[in-house]
């Protein structure tokens, strides 16, 4: 008896384990292809919040304007997400996809960045051939001003204070 009471439990404990997690496609499901899209945006603007704005400005929440830009609220992406996580099979092929975009922005930012850095100091190099080419510059060089001083500072100094008196 006390067997089988044992087994029936262990047998009801094994059923109930059971994955029924199939949920119905809502109404309004976003569409696969713009749930990558959104899904991408949605990463960049959560990784955003903790980056300083224009304004030096930290913790300022994007999402409302991504939802804004896809012209859906937030109820409706956390149903879609809600029935795309339960398809472990749909969902993963969907971030895989939302990864490479990422990686792919990123590989442009930072070959843009690269570019711009490279004018920068392409500019700045620029700037000091210039500067040590330029024949006023080698001029002054040249000129000596400990040489070409007349007084002492002394000397300048007390006729300073005899034209203030007068």
């Amino acid at each position: 008896m006390k067997h089988t009471t044992i087994f029936l439990i262990f047998m009801t404990l094994l059923a109930s384990c059971s994955s029924n997690t199939i949920y119905d496609e809502p109404k309004d499901l976003i569409p696969k292809d713009s749930m990558v899209l959104l899904l991408k945006d949605l990463y960049l603007a959560t990784s955003a919040k903790s980056i300083k704005n224009k304004k030096q400005q930290k913790k300022i929440s994007y999402t409302p304007l991504v939802y804004n830009t896809y012209k859906i609220d937030s109820l409706r992406f956390s149903t879609s997400n809600f029935f795309y996580t339960s398809k472990v099979d749909v969902y993963e092929p969907m971030l895989d996809q939302v990864m490479e975009l990422l990686k792919k922005e990123q590989g442009f930012f930072t070959e843009a960045k690269k570019i711009k850095d490279s004018i920068f100091n392409d500019s700045i190099k620029k700037k000091k051939e210039k500067m040590t080419k330029d024949p006023k510059e080698k001029e002054f060089e040249k000129f000596d001003v400990s040489k070409k001083r007349r007084r002492s500072p002394k000397e300048f100094l007390k006729k300073k204070k005899a034209s203030k008196k007068n």
